[in-house]
C-alpha cells in the first residue's frame, strides 16, 4: 500500500469555498474529504489541519465562537491533527483619503506545512504528500522534496476558485476538487465531544 500523508490550509480552503458561495459545505469532515480523494491502493497514515485562531469583528462577532466550534468539533470526530498559527491584527490605511481601518492577517500557515513535509519527508512517513492549498509560497518545499527524494509523489488538491500554476507545475500531479466531494464530505449536523457536550453547525452555515 502506499502511504499517504494530507496537509490541509485550512484558510486557503475556507476562502476558496467562501468564493464560490459554498457556506453549506464549511462543517467539513477533513478526513472524510481527504479519504474520497484517494486511490484503492493508497492508505491514510495522517491528515494534518492548518489554521489560526481567528478574532471576533464589528461586523462578525461571532465568527471566533463558530470557528471554535468547528475545530472542537473536528477533533472530537476525526483524527486529524491541528497545527496552528498566528491571526494578527494590522492597521491599513487608504492612500487617497487617509481613512483607517483595522484588519486581520494570518501568519505562519505556510511556514507550518513547510516545515511537516519537510519532515515528514526526511522521516519517511509517506510515500505520497496530497496537499490541499494553492498557495504559491509552498512551491520551494515541494519543489526541495522532489529534489531529494524523486521517489515520493506529491499531489497538489486546490479547493474551489483556487489554482496556482506553479504547483502545478511542481507537482507530480494536481486537480480541482469538485462540489460533490465537499457535499459528501460533512460533519454530522451534531457532534458530541468526548465528555458528552454537544457542538452543532452553526445556524448560518446553512
Amino acid at each position: 500500500m502506499e502511504r499517504v500523508v494530507a496537509y490541509v490550509d485550512g484558510f486557503n480552503l475556507y476562502f476558496g469555498l467562501k468564493e464560490a458561495r459554498w457556506r453549506r459545505f464549511y462543517w467539513l469532515d477533513v478526513e472524510l474529504l481527504v479519504r474520497s480523494l484517494l486511490k484503492p491502493h493508497q492508505d491514510l497514515v495522517a491528515v494534518k489541519y492548518f489554521t489560526a485562531h481567528v478574532s471576533a469583528t464589528p461586523s462578525e462577532p461571532d465568527k471566533a465562537n463558530r470557528q471554535n466550534t468547528y475545530l472542537e468539533a473536528l477533533e472530537a470526530q476525526t483524527s486529524v491533527v491541528l497545527h496552528y498559527g498566528h491571526y494578527l491584527h494590522k492597521k491599513r490605511c487608504c492612500f487617497n483619503c487617509g481613512h483607517q481601518w483595522l484588519d486581520h492577517e494570518e501568519k505562519g500557515t505556510d511556514v507550518n506545512i513547510a516545515v511537516e513535509m519537510l519532515l515528514d519527508a526526511f522521516d519517511d512517513r509517506f510515500d505520497s504528500a496530497l496537499l490541499i492549498s494553492a498557495d504559491g509560497d509552498l512551491a520551494s518545499p515541494i519543489e526541495s522534496i522532489r529534489r531529494r527524494f524523486p521517489r515520493k509523489r506529491i499531489v497538489v488538491a486546490f479547493p474551489p476558485k483556487r489554482h496556482s500554476t506553479e504547483l502545478e507545475k511542481l507537482a507530480t500531479a494536481s486537480f480541482t476538487i469538485n462540489r460533490a466531494k465537499f457535499s459528501k464530505s460533512q460533519l454530522p449536523q451534531k457532534v458530541c465531544k468526548p465528555d458528552g457536550t454537544p457542538l452543532e453547525k452553526p445556524a448560518t452555515w446553512e
